[in-house]
């Protein structure tokens, strides 16, 4: 349910120095409630936002208008493409990073992304994670996030199946991944990808993101 923007409206916005959305960022709120997740983003000395927040019960609350810049990726690329909050619209997920998350909230998740993805002609390349963009730094949505069930629904990337045994630097290369030393890369596409994977990289990781680069339309 969308809720009433009326009672908070996000001041932490700007310009999208002429940029338009091309991809959208999920995270987790990492905090204990979605009441204090809202407080946060709302408060001007917080100097974070998000364009859109989904409660644990699957509410719905619009924050920051979607042609405005809102403050929510920091430091990070995708596809060479550096300021993402000026490329980006970014959703928080009510959870504090150690529990799955409830049915009703990604069902709410799954209805958002399909107006926003209509909106601004975004194809499932463009969803990504916070921790995609940000290896090393972030983490969200964490290895609990149903990106399977986003796949199904047209709404995100999922291999159908194994690829070819490539080299794994190359695939991430060609997905967007940023630079980042070997390990820190393929710890952010295991978390996404084969979230309790552990030990050096396989043949499986290599396979993975080989038939995802084969899958991958454009971002925008």
């Amino acid at each position: 349910m969308l809720a009433d923007l009326a009672r908070c409206s996000s001041p932490n916005h700007g310009d999208r120095r002429g940029h338009r959305p091309e991809l959208i960022v999920l995270h987790y709120t990492g905090m204990a409630n979605a009441t204090l997740a809202r407080d946060r983003l709302c408060d001007p000395a917080s100097d974070v936002s998000a364009h859109w927040l989904i409660d644990e019960a699957g509410r719905i609350e619009a924050l920051v208008a979607e042609d405005r810049r809102a403050w929510h990726a920091g430091a990070g690329a995708w596809c060479g493409r550096d300021d993402i909050n000026s490329r980006s619209i970014g959703i928080e997920i009510a959870n504090p990073g150690d529990r799955p998350f409830p049915a009703a909230q990604m069902d709410s998740l799954v209805l958002l992304l399909g107006r926003i993805m209509a909106r601004w002609s975004l194809g499932p390349a463009a969803v990504i994670g916070h921790s995609d963009m940000a290896p090393g730094r972030k983490i969200d949505p964490g290895p609990r996030f149903d990106w399977q069930r986003l796949a199904r629904e047209g709404l995100a990337l999922w291999p159908d199946g194994p690829g070819a045994d490539a080299p794994l630097a190359g695939s991430l290369d060609a997905l967007g991944y940023p630079p980042a030393e070997p390990e820190t890369r393929l710890a952010a596409f295991r978390l996404r990808f084969r979230p309790w994977a552990k030990g050096p990289e396989s043949a499986e990781d290599r396979m993975i993101a080989a038939a995802l680069t084969t899958a991958r339309p454009g971002v925008g």
